[in-house]
């Protein structure tokens, strides 16, 4: 891959959007949703390219949505799928965890996210195994 093939696809693309715009970002958003959450490699390619592609201000908003809902959906699918055995397993440490979540848990998850060397996928499995609320 070099810099040509790289122009000459975004140029395919503004193409492909101008002719298709509901199409071609309904696509793009379904796949991101789909990325984050079956927590599969290039969600963090994939948000440089809504930026590069569709422009900062839309590609931030086709972003955000789309990976708060793949997120969402990865943590709802881990919760009701591990939880149980999860709990089971670590006994009484989890119910001491689930305190502090309890007591700070939006505190927490935020802190979290903004830790670059804790990756996304552990931080939306980690905390589909406690009892803070989706929402």
């Amino acid at each position: 891959m070099n810099l040509a093939y790289i122009k000459e696809s975004r140029e395919k693309f503004q193409a492909l959007l101008a002719q298709y715009p509901v199409l071609v970002t309904g696509a793009f958003f379904i796949i991101y949703i789909v990325v984050t959450a079956l927590s599969l490699p290039g969600a963090a390619v994939m948000t440089l390219a809504g930026g590069t592609l569709f422009g900062f201000w839309i590609g931030l908003v086709i972003v955000s949505f789309a990976s708060t809902i793949g997120a969402t959906l990865a943590c709802a699918v881990a919760r009701y799928l591990f939880r149980n055995w999860t709990k089971e397993k670590m006994g009484a440490w989890y119910d001491k965890i689930n305190a502090g979540i309890k007591r700070e848990g939006a505190f927490y998850l935020f802190t979290l996210r903004l830790i670059p060397a804790i990756p996304f996928i552990a931080i939306n499995l980690g905390m589909a195994l406690t009892e803070m609320r989706l929402r």
